[in-house]
Protein backbone atom coordinates (compact mmCIF):
# COMPACT_ATOMS: atom_id res chain seq x y z
CA UNK A 1 0.00 0.00 0.00
CA UNK A 2 1.14 3.16 -1.00
CA UNK A 3 1.95 6.30 1.51
CA UNK A 4 2.49 9.63 1.15
CA UNK A 5 5.02 11.12 -1.04
CA UNK A 6 8.09 11.65 1.11
CA UNK A 7 10.82 14.50 0.40
CA UNK A 8 12.98 14.44 -2.43
CA UNK A 9 15.98 13.61 -0.64
CA UNK A 10 15.05 10.22 0.00
CA UNK A 11 12.40 9.23 -2.59
CA UNK A 12 13.11 6.67 -4.97
CA UNK A 13 12.58 3.27 -7.09
CA UNK A 14 13.10 0.07 -6.04
CA UNK A 15 15.62 -0.39 -8.56
CA UNK A 16 17.66 2.98 -7.59
CA UNK A 17 17.58 1.66 -3.96
CA UNK A 18 19.25 -1.43 -4.99
CA UNK A 19 21.57 0.35 -6.70
CA UNK A 20 21.91 2.65 -3.30
CA UNK A 21 23.06 -0.60 -1.10
CA UNK A 22 25.58 -0.98 -3.55
CA UNK A 23 27.14 2.20 -3.05
CA UNK A 24 26.72 1.52 1.03
CA UNK A 25 29.13 -1.04 0.91
CA UNK A 26 31.65 1.37 0.37
CA UNK A 27 32.12 1.65 4.31
CA UNK A 28 32.36 -2.20 4.67
CA UNK A 29 34.71 -2.67 1.81
CA UNK A 30 36.53 0.32 3.78
CA UNK A 31 36.67 -1.79 7.29
CA UNK A 32 37.06 -4.94 5.91
CA UNK A 33 40.48 -3.18 3.97
CA UNK A 34 41.55 -1.55 7.99
CA UNK A 35 41.31 -4.97 9.37
CA UNK A 36 38.47 -4.53 11.42
CA UNK A 37 35.52 -6.62 9.04
CA UNK A 38 34.11 -9.17 10.21
CA UNK A 39 30.93 -11.43 9.14
CA UNK A 40 28.63 -9.77 11.49
CA UNK A 41 29.76 -6.34 11.12
CA UNK A 42 27.99 -7.26 7.13
CA UNK A 43 24.89 -8.71 8.12
CA UNK A 44 24.30 -6.18 10.49
CA UNK A 45 25.24 -3.52 8.70
CA UNK A 46 23.41 -4.39 5.38
CA UNK A 47 20.43 -6.89 6.37
CA UNK A 48 19.56 -4.35 9.54
CA UNK A 49 20.77 -0.65 9.08
CA UNK A 50 20.51 0.03 5.32
CA UNK A 51 16.98 -2.30 4.92
CA UNK A 52 15.56 0.24 7.98
CA UNK A 53 16.78 3.20 6.00
CA UNK A 54 15.60 1.83 2.92
CA UNK A 55 12.38 0.30 3.49
CA UNK A 56 11.43 3.72 5.45
CA UNK A 57 12.25 5.47 2.00
CA UNK A 58 10.59 3.41 -0.29
CA UNK A 59 7.51 4.96 0.33
CA UNK A 60 5.65 1.51 0.84
CA UNK A 61 4.36 -0.14 3.43
CA UNK A 62 5.76 -3.20 4.43
CA UNK A 63 5.29 -3.89 7.94
CA UNK A 64 1.63 -5.31 8.91
CA UNK A 65 0.41 -3.37 11.79
CA UNK A 66 -0.35 -6.41 13.58
CA UNK A 67 2.97 -6.61 14.45
CA UNK A 68 2.97 -3.08 16.57
CA UNK A 69 0.33 -4.23 18.39
CA UNK A 70 2.03 -7.15 19.30
CA UNK A 71 5.11 -5.85 20.13
CA UNK A 72 4.44 -2.14 20.98
CA UNK A 73 7.86 -2.01 21.45
CA UNK A 74 8.86 -2.29 18.13
CA UNK A 75 6.98 0.81 17.86
CA UNK A 76 9.57 2.78 19.58
CA UNK A 77 12.61 0.96 17.36
CA UNK A 78 11.27 0.96 13.56
CA UNK A 79 10.46 3.77 11.83
CA UNK A 80 8.04 3.12 8.84
CA UNK A 81 7.37 5.08 5.54
CA UNK A 82 4.43 6.26 7.30
CA UNK A 83 6.16 7.94 9.60
CA UNK A 84 9.21 9.30 7.63
CA UNK A 85 5.96 10.79 5.31
CA UNK A 86 4.56 12.74 8.50
CA UNK A 87 8.22 14.36 9.07
CA UNK A 88 8.21 16.19 5.32
CA UNK A 89 4.29 16.85 5.20
CA UNK A 90 3.49 18.27 9.14
CA UNK A 91 6.41 20.08 10.75
CA UNK A 92 8.04 20.35 13.79
CA UNK A 93 7.37 16.47 14.43
CA UNK A 94 8.83 12.54 13.61
CA UNK A 95 12.96 14.43 13.57
CA UNK A 96 14.33 10.74 14.06
CA UNK A 97 14.15 8.75 10.84
CA UNK A 98 15.87 6.03 12.10
CA UNK A 99 14.21 5.18 15.76
CA UNK A 100 11.30 6.61 16.73
CA UNK A 101 12.28 6.14 20.56
CA UNK A 102 14.44 9.75 20.00
CA UNK A 103 11.28 11.84 19.05
CA UNK A 104 9.23 9.86 22.28
CA UNK A 105 12.17 11.04 24.39
CA UNK A 106 12.26 14.43 23.20
CA UNK A 107 8.69 14.90 22.74
CA UNK A 108 8.71 15.05 19.16
CA UNK A 109 6.12 12.44 18.06
CA UNK A 110 3.41 12.78 15.38
CA UNK A 111 0.55 11.56 17.19
CA UNK A 112 -1.06 10.70 14.08
CA UNK A 113 2.08 7.93 13.33
CA UNK A 114 0.74 4.89 14.73
CA UNK A 115 -2.94 5.39 13.86
CA UNK A 116 -2.14 6.38 10.34
CA UNK A 117 -0.11 3.45 9.75
CA UNK A 118 -3.23 1.39 11.03
CA UNK A 119 -5.52 2.79 8.29
CA UNK A 120 -2.88 2.70 5.38
CA UNK A 121 -2.59 -1.07 6.08
CA UNK A 122 -6.32 -1.99 6.13
CA UNK A 123 -6.77 0.59 2.88
CA UNK A 124 -8.90 2.76 4.71
CA UNK A 125 -7.37 5.98 2.68
CA UNK A 126 -6.99 4.04 -0.64
CA UNK A 127 -9.04 6.13 -3.08
CA UNK A 128 -10.97 4.13 -6.16
CA UNK A 129 -10.03 5.29 -9.21
CA UNK A 130 -12.52 6.56 -11.28
CA UNK A 131 -11.07 5.54 -14.85
CA UNK A 132 -8.10 2.85 -15.46
CA UNK A 133 -6.29 2.17 -18.72
CA UNK A 134 -5.00 -1.25 -19.28
CA UNK A 135 -1.72 -1.41 -20.65
CA UNK A 136 0.69 -3.94 -21.76
CA UNK A 137 4.15 -4.12 -22.36
CA UNK A 138 5.51 -4.05 -25.90
CA UNK A 139 9.19 -5.84 -25.67
CA UNK A 140 11.75 -6.58 -22.73
CA UNK A 141 13.95 -3.12 -23.46
CA UNK A 142 10.84 -1.23 -23.49
CA UNK A 143 9.60 -2.94 -19.83
CA UNK A 144 11.86 -1.21 -17.91
CA UNK A 145 10.69 2.19 -19.02
CA UNK A 146 8.37 2.27 -15.99
CA UNK A 147 8.72 4.86 -12.89
CA UNK A 148 9.57 1.82 -10.38
CA UNK A 149 12.72 1.19 -11.78
CA UNK A 150 14.33 4.55 -13.81
CA UNK A 151 12.17 7.64 -13.06
CA UNK A 152 14.47 9.97 -15.19
CA UNK A 153 14.13 7.00 -18.06
CA UNK A 154 10.23 6.41 -17.32
CA UNK A 155 9.87 10.32 -17.38
CA UNK A 156 11.19 10.94 -21.48
CA UNK A 157 10.08 9.07 -24.33
CA UNK A 158 10.93 5.73 -24.59
CA UNK A 159 13.93 5.56 -26.72
CA UNK A 160 16.85 2.30 -26.90
CA UNK A 161 19.88 3.40 -24.09
CA UNK A 162 22.89 1.40 -24.51
CA UNK A 163 22.20 0.77 -20.65
CA UNK A 164 19.34 -1.09 -21.68
CA UNK A 165 21.94 -3.72 -22.95
CA UNK A 166 23.57 -4.67 -19.26
CA UNK A 167 19.66 -4.76 -17.92
CA UNK A 168 18.52 -7.22 -20.46
CA UNK A 169 18.97 -10.35 -19.26
CA UNK A 170 17.18 -9.65 -16.26
CA UNK A 171 14.35 -7.82 -17.53
CA UNK A 172 14.17 -11.58 -19.67
CA UNK A 173 14.29 -13.24 -16.79
CA UNK A 174 11.22 -11.36 -15.11
CA UNK A 175 9.62 -11.47 -17.96
CA UNK A 176 9.67 -15.58 -17.47
CA UNK A 177 8.56 -14.95 -13.73
CA UNK A 178 5.77 -12.96 -15.03
CA UNK A 179 4.71 -15.01 -17.61
CA UNK A 180 4.42 -18.28 -15.09
CA UNK A 181 3.16 -16.10 -12.05
CA UNK A 182 1.81 -12.63 -12.86
CA UNK A 183 -1.60 -10.78 -12.19
CA UNK A 184 -2.51 -7.29 -13.35
CA UNK A 185 -0.08 -4.51 -11.51
CA UNK A 186 -0.44 -0.92 -11.04
CA UNK A 187 2.08 0.92 -13.04
CA UNK A 188 1.51 4.78 -12.42
CA UNK A 189 -1.88 7.04 -11.37
CA UNK A 190 -2.45 10.54 -12.46
CA UNK A 191 -5.56 13.35 -11.45
CA UNK A 192 -7.83 15.16 -14.21
CA UNK A 193 -10.35 17.44 -12.86
CA UNK A 194 -9.93 16.29 -9.43
CA UNK A 195 -10.65 12.43 -10.25
CA UNK A 196 -8.29 9.33 -10.04
CA UNK A 197 -6.90 7.95 -13.24
CA UNK A 198 -4.98 4.97 -13.07
CA UNK A 199 -2.91 3.11 -15.45
CA UNK A 200 -2.35 -0.50 -14.46
CA UNK A 201 -1.01 -3.45 -17.09
CA UNK A 202 -1.66 -6.91 -18.14
CA UNK A 203 2.05 -8.70 -17.75
CA UNK A 204 2.28 -10.01 -21.23
CA UNK A 205 4.58 -8.38 -23.87
CA UNK A 206 3.97 -8.22 -27.48
CA UNK A 207 4.92 -11.13 -28.70
CA UNK A 208 3.25 -13.13 -26.58
CA UNK A 209 -0.43 -11.94 -27.86
CA UNK A 210 0.27 -13.79 -30.68
CA UNK A 211 1.44 -17.50 -29.77
CA UNK A 212 -1.82 -19.39 -30.06
CA UNK A 213 -1.70 -21.44 -26.39
CA UNK A 214 -1.32 -17.82 -24.75
CA UNK A 215 -4.54 -16.66 -26.31
CA UNK A 216 -6.47 -17.67 -23.34
CA UNK A 217 -4.27 -17.27 -20.03
CA UNK A 218 -3.81 -13.42 -21.51
CA UNK A 219 -7.86 -13.31 -22.09
CA UNK A 220 -8.13 -14.74 -18.37
CA UNK A 221 -5.76 -11.77 -17.21
CA UNK A 222 -7.63 -9.31 -18.82
CA UNK A 223 -10.79 -10.09 -17.76
CA UNK A 224 -9.89 -10.50 -13.79
CA UNK A 225 -8.70 -6.87 -14.09
CA UNK A 226 -11.96 -6.24 -15.50
CA UNK A 227 -13.85 -8.10 -12.38
CA UNK A 228 -11.76 -6.29 -10.28
CA UNK A 229 -12.04 -2.88 -11.48
CA UNK A 230 -16.11 -3.37 -11.59
CA UNK A 231 -15.59 -5.00 -7.45
CA UNK A 232 -13.86 -1.30 -6.79
CA UNK A 233 -16.34 1.03 -8.28
CA UNK A 234 -14.34 1.96 -11.51
CA UNK A 235 -16.60 3.44 -14.20
CA UNK A 236 -14.41 3.50 -16.75
CA UNK A 237 -12.04 0.84 -18.64
CA UNK A 238 -10.23 1.40 -21.44
CA UNK A 239 -7.80 -1.11 -23.23
CA UNK A 240 -4.69 -0.79 -24.92
CA UNK A 241 -3.79 -1.55 -28.58
CA UNK A 242 -3.21 -5.57 -27.98
CA UNK A 243 -5.39 -6.26 -25.09
CA UNK A 244 -8.38 -5.45 -27.80
CA UNK A 245 -6.85 -7.87 -30.29
CA UNK A 246 -9.63 -8.81 -32.56
CA UNK A 247 -8.33 -12.25 -33.00
CA UNK A 248 -8.12 -12.38 -29.28
CA UNK A 249 -10.83 -11.17 -27.63
CA UNK A 250 -12.98 -9.45 -30.73
CA UNK A 251 -12.44 -6.32 -29.25
CA UNK A 252 -13.80 -6.45 -25.70
CA UNK A 253 -16.47 -8.12 -27.00
CA UNK A 254 -16.19 -11.68 -25.29
CA UNK A 255 -16.28 -9.79 -21.39
CA UNK A 256 -18.96 -7.78 -22.20
CA UNK A 257 -21.13 -10.77 -23.58
CA UNK A 258 -19.68 -12.66 -20.66
CA UNK A 259 -20.75 -10.47 -17.53
CA UNK A 260 -24.09 -8.70 -18.66
CA UNK A 261 -24.04 -7.06 -15.33
CA UNK A 262 -20.67 -5.34 -15.38
CA UNK A 263 -21.40 -1.90 -13.98
CA UNK A 264 -17.96 -0.68 -15.52
CA UNK A 265 -18.36 0.40 -19.02
CA UNK A 266 -15.37 -1.40 -21.30
CA UNK A 267 -13.78 0.76 -23.99
CA UNK A 268 -11.31 0.00 -26.84
CA UNK A 269 -10.82 3.40 -27.85
CA UNK A 270 -10.77 3.16 -31.23
CA UNK A 271 -13.50 5.67 -31.85
CA UNK A 272 -11.00 8.90 -31.15
CA UNK A 273 -7.81 6.88 -32.39
CA UNK A 274 -9.63 6.21 -36.01
CA UNK A 275 -10.88 10.16 -35.44
CA UNK A 276 -6.92 11.25 -35.04
CA UNK A 277 -6.04 9.37 -37.91
CA UNK A 278 -8.89 10.77 -40.12
CA UNK A 279 -8.39 14.57 -38.84
CA UNK A 280 -4.32 14.37 -39.50
CA UNK A 281 -5.42 13.81 -43.56
CA UNK A 282 -4.83 16.89 -45.56
CA UNK A 283 -8.09 18.08 -46.54
CA UNK A 284 -6.90 18.10 -50.20
CA UNK A 285 -6.04 14.14 -50.54
CA UNK A 286 -8.30 12.68 -53.17
CA UNK A 287 -6.91 8.72 -52.58
CA UNK A 288 -5.31 7.04 -49.85
CA UNK A 289 -3.64 3.46 -49.92
CA UNK A 290 -4.75 1.32 -46.92
CA UNK A 291 -3.08 -1.74 -45.22
CA UNK A 292 -5.03 -3.67 -42.50
CA UNK A 293 -7.92 -2.43 -44.69
CA UNK A 294 -10.47 -5.27 -42.97
CA UNK A 295 -9.37 -4.63 -39.89
CA UNK A 296 -11.63 -2.81 -36.86
CA UNK A 297 -9.77 0.29 -37.56
CA UNK A 298 -9.51 -0.10 -41.47
CA UNK A 299 -13.06 -0.81 -41.91
CA UNK A 300 -14.13 2.81 -40.02
CA UNK A 301 -11.39 4.65 -41.57
CA UNK A 302 -12.49 3.13 -45.08
CA UNK A 303 -16.02 3.78 -44.70
CA UNK A 304 -15.47 7.39 -43.40
CA UNK A 305 -13.40 8.47 -46.13
CA UNK A 306 -15.41 7.10 -48.73
CA UNK A 307 -17.99 8.81 -46.97
CA UNK A 308 -16.06 12.29 -48.21
CA UNK A 309 -15.67 11.26 -51.83
CA UNK A 310 -12.01 9.81 -51.47
CA UNK A 311 -10.81 7.01 -52.67
CA UNK A 312 -9.33 4.30 -50.87
CA UNK A 313 -7.50 1.62 -51.99
CA UNK A 314 -7.30 -1.50 -49.45
CA UNK A 315 -4.82 -3.69 -49.22
CA UNK A 316 -6.33 -7.42 -48.80
CA UNK A 317 -6.06 -10.71 -50.70
CA UNK A 318 -9.92 -11.70 -49.03
CA UNK A 319 -12.64 -10.44 -51.64
CA UNK A 320 -14.76 -11.88 -49.27
CA UNK A 321 -14.23 -9.54 -46.12
CA UNK A 322 -13.79 -6.85 -48.57
CA UNK A 323 -17.38 -6.91 -50.07
CA UNK A 324 -18.79 -7.28 -46.32
CA UNK A 325 -16.85 -3.71 -45.76
CA UNK A 326 -17.94 -2.19 -49.12
CA UNK A 327 -21.59 -3.53 -48.65
CA UNK A 328 -21.76 -1.43 -45.38
CA UNK A 329 -20.88 2.20 -47.76
CA UNK A 330 -23.86 3.76 -49.05
CA UNK A 331 -24.54 3.26 -52.41
CA UNK A 332 -23.78 5.51 -53.89
CA UNK A 333 -20.31 5.88 -52.51
CA UNK A 334 -19.25 1.52 -52.73
CA UNK A 335 -17.28 2.74 -55.77
CA UNK A 336 -14.63 4.78 -53.56
CA UNK A 337 -13.60 1.39 -51.96
CA UNK A 338 -10.81 -0.17 -54.60
CA UNK A 339 -9.47 -3.48 -53.48
CA UNK A 340 -5.94 -4.06 -54.62
CA UNK A 341 -3.90 -7.25 -53.78
CA UNK A 342 -0.16 -5.45 -54.27
CA UNK A 343 1.99 -2.80 -52.98
CA UNK A 344 2.56 -2.12 -56.68
CA UNK A 345 -0.98 -0.01 -57.03
CA UNK A 346 0.01 2.48 -54.39
CA UNK A 347 2.85 3.65 -56.29
CA UNK A 348 1.13 6.80 -57.36
CA UNK A 349 -0.54 7.24 -53.77
CA UNK A 350 1.46 9.46 -51.27
CA UNK A 351 -0.87 9.13 -48.58
CA UNK A 352 -0.41 6.03 -46.67
CA UNK A 353 -2.53 4.52 -43.90
CA UNK A 354 -0.74 1.84 -42.42
CA UNK A 355 -2.46 -0.46 -40.31
CA UNK A 356 -0.08 -3.63 -40.87
CA UNK A 357 3.63 -3.85 -40.06
CA UNK A 358 5.80 -2.89 -43.42
CA UNK A 359 9.14 -4.17 -44.15
CA UNK A 360 11.84 -1.78 -46.16
CA UNK A 361 11.07 -3.55 -49.34
CA UNK A 362 7.68 -2.67 -48.97
CA UNK A 363 7.81 0.52 -48.07
CA UNK A 364 9.66 0.77 -51.11
CA UNK A 365 6.72 1.03 -53.72
CA UNK A 366 5.59 4.47 -51.80
CA UNK A 367 6.74 7.31 -54.11
CA UNK A 368 8.77 9.91 -52.64
CA UNK A 369 7.32 12.47 -50.47
CA UNK A 370 4.95 9.65 -49.17
CA UNK A 371 3.56 9.92 -45.67
CA UNK A 372 2.53 7.10 -43.50
CA UNK A 373 -0.02 7.82 -40.62
CA UNK A 374 -0.23 4.46 -39.54
CA UNK A 375 -2.06 2.33 -36.31
CA UNK A 376 -0.09 -0.37 -35.99
CA UNK A 377 1.54 -1.88 -32.85
CA UNK A 378 4.71 -1.42 -32.72
CA UNK A 379 4.76 1.00 -35.21
CA UNK A 380 7.29 0.80 -38.18
CA UNK A 381 10.48 1.59 -38.43
CA UNK A 382 11.35 4.59 -40.82
CA UNK A 383 13.76 3.42 -43.63
CA UNK A 384 12.99 6.00 -46.20
CA UNK A 385 14.63 9.52 -45.91
CA UNK A 386 12.21 10.41 -48.71
CA UNK A 387 9.07 9.82 -47.23
CA UNK A 388 8.05 11.28 -43.55
CA UNK A 389 6.73 8.96 -40.66
CA UNK A 390 4.00 9.83 -38.66
CA UNK A 391 3.43 8.37 -34.59
CA UNK A 392 0.76 6.68 -33.75
CA UNK A 393 -2.19 8.18 -33.25
CA UNK A 394 -1.91 10.46 -29.91
CA UNK A 395 -3.90 13.29 -27.77
CA UNK A 396 -2.35 15.65 -25.58
CA UNK A 397 -4.65 15.90 -22.02
CA UNK A 398 -5.45 18.63 -21.03
CA UNK A 399 -3.39 21.60 -18.44
CA UNK A 400 -5.31 20.68 -15.42
CA UNK A 401 -3.61 17.58 -15.41
CA UNK A 402 -1.73 16.33 -12.29
CA UNK A 403 1.25 13.42 -11.37
CA UNK A 404 1.69 12.42 -14.63
CA UNK A 405 5.30 12.05 -14.45
CA UNK A 406 6.03 9.35 -17.19
CA UNK A 407 5.72 9.36 -20.82
CA UNK A 408 3.19 6.68 -22.20
CA UNK A 409 5.58 4.44 -24.38
CA UNK A 410 7.44 6.93 -27.32
CA UNK A 411 4.92 9.94 -25.99
CA UNK A 412 5.95 13.03 -25.34
CA UNK A 413 4.70 14.15 -21.54
CA UNK A 414 1.19 14.58 -20.92
CA UNK A 415 0.98 12.82 -24.75
CA UNK A 416 -1.21 9.67 -24.45
CA UNK A 417 -2.38 7.22 -27.25
CA UNK A 418 -5.70 7.80 -28.71
CA UNK A 419 -7.15 4.54 -27.50
CA UNK A 420 -6.34 5.08 -23.40
CA UNK A 421 -7.73 9.35 -24.12
CA UNK A 422 -10.66 7.65 -25.82
CA UNK A 423 -11.31 5.71 -22.49
CA UNK A 424 -11.15 9.52 -20.72
CA UNK A 425 -13.54 11.22 -22.91
CA UNK A 426 -15.85 7.92 -22.87
CA UNK A 427 -15.42 8.74 -18.44
CA UNK A 428 -15.54 12.92 -18.92
CA UNK A 429 -18.81 12.37 -20.93
CA UNK A 430 -20.71 9.90 -18.43
CA UNK A 431 -21.71 7.60 -21.33
CA UNK A 432 -23.42 4.40 -20.31
CA UNK A 433 -22.38 2.23 -23.15
CA UNK A 434 -19.61 0.06 -23.64
CA UNK A 435 -17.47 0.90 -26.88
CA UNK A 436 -16.51 -3.18 -28.15
CA UNK A 437 -16.52 -4.74 -31.42
CA UNK A 438 -16.71 -3.00 -34.74
CA UNK A 439 -16.70 0.90 -34.32
CA UNK A 440 -19.45 2.90 -35.14
CA UNK A 441 -18.74 5.28 -37.75
CA UNK A 442 -21.52 7.45 -37.40
CA UNK A 443 -19.78 8.31 -33.58
CA UNK A 444 -16.37 9.32 -35.35
CA UNK A 445 -17.34 13.08 -35.35
CA UNK A 446 -19.27 13.17 -32.19
CA UNK A 447 -16.16 11.34 -29.67
CA UNK A 448 -14.01 14.05 -31.54
CA UNK A 449 -16.24 16.77 -30.84
CA UNK A 450 -16.38 15.82 -27.41
CA UNK A 451 -12.63 15.02 -27.32
CA UNK A 452 -11.93 18.98 -28.49
CA UNK A 453 -14.73 20.19 -26.10
CA UNK A 454 -12.69 18.76 -23.24
CA UNK A 455 -9.50 20.27 -23.61
CA UNK A 456 -7.70 17.29 -25.29
CA UNK A 457 -5.62 18.04 -28.67
CA UNK A 458 -4.12 16.32 -31.15
CA UNK A 459 -0.65 15.91 -30.79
Amino acid sequence: MMTFPCGAAGYGTPLEHLFLCAVMGVPILGACLLGTGSAGLVYGYVLLFDFLRCMGHSNVEVLPHGLFEGLPFLRYLIYTPTYHSLHHTEKNSNFCLFMPLFDVLGGTTNSKSWELHKEINEGKNDEVPDFVFLAHVVDVSSSIHVPFLFRTFGSMPYSFKPFLLVIWPAAFLTMLIMWAWSKTFLISFYKLRGQLHQIWAVPRYGFQYFLPFARDGINDQIELAILRADKMGVKVLSLAALNKNEALNGGGTLFVSKHQDLKVRVVHGNTLTAAVILNEIPKDVKEIFLTGATSKLGRAIALYLCRKKIRVLMLTLSAERFQKIQKEAPPECQHYLVQVTKYQAAQSCKTWIVGKWLSPWEQMWAPPGTHFHQFVVPPIIGFRRDCTYGKLAAVRLPQDVQGLGMCEYTMDRGVVHACHAGGVVHFLEGWAHHEVGAIDVDRIDVVWRAALKHGLTPA
